[in-house]
């Protein structure tokens, strides 16, 4: 199985400060892999190199096998990297399906083509098909009575959602997810593992919580200090005793 995304020998230094140092492993396609380790082990540090809003101080990431180091962030979600973030990021002053709607706008239209160069029966036609993709969407995300919603005005369990929602809409072929289940009671947090489940994509995480992370993950990779101390299937990290005592300090 080839890899999605390959992290090699990556390092960063603010200063004297070593916020990770020599991380290395892959995702295989399609897998979902969890990022988990305590507080300052690294996870966000990670997650802004792979995503291209901060470069290594040494090492390379690539995205299916293409060299993304020196990559802008903008080029790479392109490409077809998506990120949510903890903090989340919606326009409060667009409504749920407007946001969602925002995130295939730089396609013109959704197919390719700028709408405005488009002729008048293509243009509806892009258009029609551009929010149909935001109704489905909203169903799979369980957003679908909020659409005209205005955002700035939802929980922040349901903002969270509108902001895996934009994720998902320009179909995303490598996801990242920062602390996806942060403000969502159980029933949306048992609604968010069933999406990821259904994705064909390949999604990395970063999760405090255990019991979903160990539901969700086909394998984990675990920060402590900004070092890779273990990797593996679930149920293997589980029982590692490195991984408990660095949990456990």
């Amino acid at each position: 199985m080839s890899a999605a995304l390959a992290v090699e020998a990556v390092s960063v230094s603010f200063g004297g400060v070593h916020a990770l140092t020599d991380v290395s492993f892959e995702v295989p396609e399609g897998q979902v892999c969890g990022v988990i380790g305590p507080n300052g082990a690294g996870k966000t540090t990670l997650f802004d190199v792979i995503s291209g809003l901060r470069r290594p101080t040494s090492g390379s990431v690539s995205v299916a096998g293409r060299d993304t180091t020196g990559v802008p962030a903008v080029r790479r979600a392109r490409d077809g990297l998506r990120r949510t973030f903890q903090r989340t990021q919606v326009f409060g002053r667009l409504t749920v399906a407007d946001n969602v709607l925002a995130a295939i706008e730089w396609r013109g239209g959704g197919g390719g083509l700028p709408a405005d160069l488009a002729g008048g029966r293509a243009r509806r036609r892009l258009e029609r098909e551009r929010r149909e993709r935001v109704d489905e969407v909203l169903a799979l995300c369980g957003l679908t009575e909020l659409r005209d919603a205005y955002a700035a005005a939802l929980p922040v369990g349901r903002r969270r959602l509108v902001e895996l929602a934009r994720a998902l809409a320009d179909t995303p072929s490598l996801l990242l997810l920062d602390e996806p289940t942060s403000g969502l009671d159980a029933d949306q947090a048992a609604r968010l593992e069933e999406i990821i489940r259904a994705l064909d994509t390949t999604v990395l995480l970063v999760e405090h919580d255990m019991g979903f992370v160990m539901n969700v993950c086909d394998r984990l990779v675990v920060l402590d200090l900004g070092k890779v101390i273990a990797s593996g299937p679930p149920a293997e990290i589980g029982d590692d005793p490195v991984v408990r005592a660095a949990y456990l300090g």
